[in-house]
């Protein structure tokens, strides 16, 4: 048997990256992220929703490292603010700021809105494409929850904090990571990804 097929990740953090190998896990692939192309340019999130820049991603990333890529974009979308940060989630407190200010600009404009209702989803989007730029699949996934007065929990990354998904007191910062990947936006947009996956590279 030869290696495996190798599998753009079209990510930078880490943090996501472990979470993605963790979901597809069970699948004979090498798994790439964009730290392993050092050259590659950033691939501009212009769409207007989570799909549309996944798929921009992904087509964009795959002709660059000339791998099959997979992209995915999520945020966190809150109805006291009108949806935002929405698609802007990673970029809400500019472009440099850290998770902990994006957590802190969030939490100070639902205060100054004083609205009652906490009401919230994290949303994902997925793109599978390959290095010819065709897209062989899109997938979302949807987590519904309420976002919690203050930061709590050390686990995770973005404002996984501040999200208490429903049917539990604790929010993503707090939860256990196997308890995370069955529950989370992105564990089932990744889990409906799969089978295009093993469609494209046959397995």
């Amino acid at each position: 048997m030869g290696r495996p097929p190798e599998l753009l990740i079209a990510t930078r953090n880490a943090g996501k990256l472990a979470e993605i190998a963790e979901l597809l896990g069970g699948l004979p692939l090498t798994l790439r992220d964009l730290t392993y192309f050092r050259v590659l340019d950033d691939i501009d999130e212009t769409g207007s929703t989570f799909a549309e820049n996944a798929e921009l991603k992904a087509v964009g990333y795959a002709r660059l490292a000339l791998i099959p890529t997979i992209a995915d974009d999520s945020g966190l979308v809150i109805d006291a603010l009108g949806g935002r940060p929405g698609v802007h989630s990673a970029r809400y407190a500019g472009d440099r700021a850290s998770d902990d200010e994006r957590i802190e600009k969030v939490l100070t404009e639902m205060h100054e809105g004083s609205s009652a209702a906490r009401t919230a989803r994290f949303v994902c989007s997925v793109a599978l494409a390959d290095e010819s730029q065709k897209i062989h699949g899109v997938a979302e996934g949807i987590c519904e929850g309420t976002i919690a007065s203050a930061p709590r929990g050390e686990l995770g990354f973005g404002y996984d904090p501040i999200f208490r998904p429903y049917g539990f007191e604790q929010t993503f910062g707090e939860l256990d990571q196997d308890i995370k990947n069955r529950v989370s936006h992105r564990a089932l947009a990744f889990a409906k990804i799969i089978p295009f996956l093993r469609g494209f590279f046959k397995l």
